[in-house]
């Protein structure tokens, strides 16, 4: 509840995303996080570049090039990456619609390999899950998910799995998706 100076009441509620938006919102957010991290100087942590290979651009004007075709070069890892109090950090972000489960086809076999690897390194690893519809954001330990992904023969992981096994995130203006605070709680708290 916001109390504004001229006696009125009013809420904040973080806005709906709108279907076409969906995977984008979620990249919007952790992009602003970051950048508050960094001014901060509280991490430095960047969004990967996906790795492709231009082969056709239109050339109408300079200032108006057009790449019309392109291809990924190899399957890309995870999303984000960098180094916070000293540690290695590696993560991947995902939005699903439903209301009940999140889709294991949303992860692929390449990614699940890749923070299996990075786990086993010592580094900290993780994946950031929304549930668009519920407005409810997840951060899961890499070790957790890469588990039951290999244990399961579901196509899916239920609402409740994330409820008893992953940490909500809660929506912060300054900090959309301010997953540090989890992270300090798993690896820095004594």
């Amino acid at each position: 509840m916001i109390k504004y100076p001229n006696g009125k009441k009013g809420s904040y509620e973080k806005p709906k995303t709108s279907q076409s938006g969906r995977g984008m919102e979620l990249e919007k957010e952790i992009g602003l996080t970051n950048a508050y991290y960094l001014d901060k100087d509280r991490a430095i942590i960047y969004k990967k570049p996906t790795p492709v290979t231009i082969v056709n651009v239109d050339y109408p004007r300079r200032s108006a090039a057009k790449i019309t075709e392109a291809y990924f070069k190899v399957p890309s890892t995870t999303d984000y990456n960098g180094i916070y109090r000293g540690k290695y950090i590696d993560f991947e972000a995902k939005e699903c619609a439903s209301n009940t489960s999140f889709p294991l086809s949303s992860i692929h076999e390449h990614q699940v390999s890749h923070l299996k690897r990075v786990v086993s390194h010592g580094a900290i690893a993780f994946a950031i899950i929304r549930f668009t519809t519920l407005s409810i954001t997840y951060y899961v330990e890499a070790k957790k998910l890469v588990s039951y992904i290999e244990t399961t023969s579901k196509r899916s992981i239920p609402l409740s799995w994330f409820q008893e096994n992953a940490y909500e995130i809660p929506y912060n203006y300054l900090k959309p998706v301010d997953y540090l605070n989890i992270v300090d709680q798993l690896y820095f708290e004594e």
